[in-house]
């Protein structure tokens, strides 16, 4: 926690030196101040703002906020009148000078935000939106998307596949690198030779990234079965239903593929993912211990009919 503190800590100094937020008396080459150009911004939103929702949004003390509306108001960038609906209250609005000055201030942060993100790549650019997202998301800063959408695998994801079975199944349960070198076996048989008519994969993506996958396989013993392999979602994207949406993408392909049943074998401990089979009408027939990837573990044995 300590270590997560410091590195917060130095992003936020590096980051405000880099957007010039220290640059706080004279914002972006212009006469007004940092805060005043926080005040420029926020009533730039609107065409009134009541004083106290003006504070609000900015989260700054009455009295600082009171000196700047005065200053602003002497510069005869704002226009001070009563709330008709409440004579107690006071409405701010900006004068057409205060929209100059608070359009020339957002034409120089947008010019001074492009340069900076110019010296990046397309994927780089891509990376950084996501993360930022991701950042916004996790502090709370931002509403979390509650859609998501299902495709076919595009070049990297395969190894995403691989990486991320690897690094989540080994911090949640322990599992040693025979887990993941099961995967890698799936997945390279399935990129080296699937048949599209009878097999298929899909990724859920989320919010610009991949988060979750399933593959639909053929049983090498028997040609009227499919097995379900690969179910994977996020921790932070679950509860979204993207779980049960991979799983019945997969029964839904099986059927039409002509199987007459389709089969999984899973763990007993990932619980999430036997309710979300459970739900999509698998049954289980059969489970045993064992130890493949580290820990004891009881290996579970499902399966769907397809009519």
């Amino acid at each position: 926690m300590n270590e997560l503190v410091a590195q917060v800590r130095e992003f936020n100094r590096d980051w405000t030196r880099l957007i010039g937020a220290l640059d706080y008396a004279h914002r972006l080459g212009t006469p007004h101040s940092l805060p005043e150009a926080r005040v420029l911004y926020e009533l730039a939103r609107r065409d009134v703002t009541a004083v106290l929702r003006l504070r609000q949004d900015l989260d700054m003390d009455a009295g600082q906020l009171s000196r700047l509306l005065t200053r602003a108001e002497a510069a005869g960038l704002v226009r001070r009148e009563a709330d008709p609906a409440d004579s107690r209250r006071q409405l701010i609005r900006l004068t057409g000078r205060g929209r100059s000055a608070a359009a020339l201030l957002d034409d120089r942060a947008a010019e001074a935000t492009g340069v900076l993100l110019g010296t990046l790549t397309p994927p780089e650019q891509e990376r950084l939106a996501a993360a930022l997202r991701t950042v916004a998301h996790l502090l709370g800063r931002g509403e979390r998307p509650r859609s998501f959408h299902l495709r076919a695998p595009a070049p990297g994801d395969l190894g995403w596949v691989v990486q991320r079975h690897g690094a989540l199944y080994s911090a949640a349960y322990g599992w040693n690198a025979s887990f993941e070198a099961l995967v890698a076996e799936v997945v390279a048989q399935y990129a080296g030779a699937h048949d599209p008519a009878r097999e298929a994969a899909w990724i859920a993506e989320y919010d610009g990234a991949p988060v979750g996958s399933v593959f639909c396989v053929a049983d090498p013993g028997d040609p009227r079965t499919a097995r379900l392999r690969l179910l994977l979602v996020e921790p932070h994207a679950r509860g979204l239903g993207i779980g049960g949406a991979l799983v019945s993408a997969c029964v839904r392909f099986a059927r039409e593929a002509g199987y007459r049943r389709m089969t999984l074998w899973t763990n007993d401990v990932l619980s999430s993912a036997r309710r979300i089979y459970e739900a999509a009408g698998f049954t289980l027939t059969g489970s045993e211990p064992h130890t493949r990837f580290g820990p004891p573990e009881t290996g579970q044995h499902w399966q769907l009919p397809l009519p």
